[in-house]
């Protein structure tokens, strides 16, 4: 009779071990998806169609751009009016984020196609209010 407790003892242990061991590899598979859940996907499809105002609606007051070799700060209105220039030239057909990390601050990087070529797009994002906000956008020719 002792030698079945101890068996039921060992089992509900094991279960118990097993659910942690199962919770522990989910945290560790969900955790690369909650960092791609940070770039807000508002930026990624206005990227993507080259609609200024999108990605413009998620810039911080004040912006640091570099669009090829055009390098300012400046305020949000003004980036719209950049990025919208930029975009009439060089019309996206795709994007895509490569790479992108960060805690505080996140960051991402992609790669835009464009009729005229490829570029490198450079992305540096804080939060704002509970919003990730983009402080820096860079735009080089790939």
């Amino acid at each position: 009779m002792v030698l079945v407790d101890v068996f039921k003892y060992n089992i509900i242990v094991m279960k118990k071990k097993s659910g942690f061991v199962l919770l522990f590899m989910f945290c560790l598979l969900v955790n690369p998806l909650i960092s791609f859940a940070q770039i807000p996907q508002q930026i990624i499809t206005g990227l993507k169609a080259g609609d200024a105002k999108s990605v413009a609606s998620n810039f911080y007051e004040n912006i640091e751009l570099v669009v090829i070799d055009r390098e300012l700060v400046c305020s949000q209105a003004q980036g719209e009016q950049i990025l919208k220039e930029f975009f009439a030239r060089n019309k996206p057909t795709d994007f895509k984020i490569t790479h992108q990390g960060g805690d505080d601050s996140s960051y991402a990087i992609g790669k835009m196609q464009t009729g005229n070529g490829n570029f490198r797009v450079y992305f540096l994002l804080k939060s704002k209010g509970g919003k990730a906000q983009i402080v820096q956008l860079r735009i080089d020719k790939d």
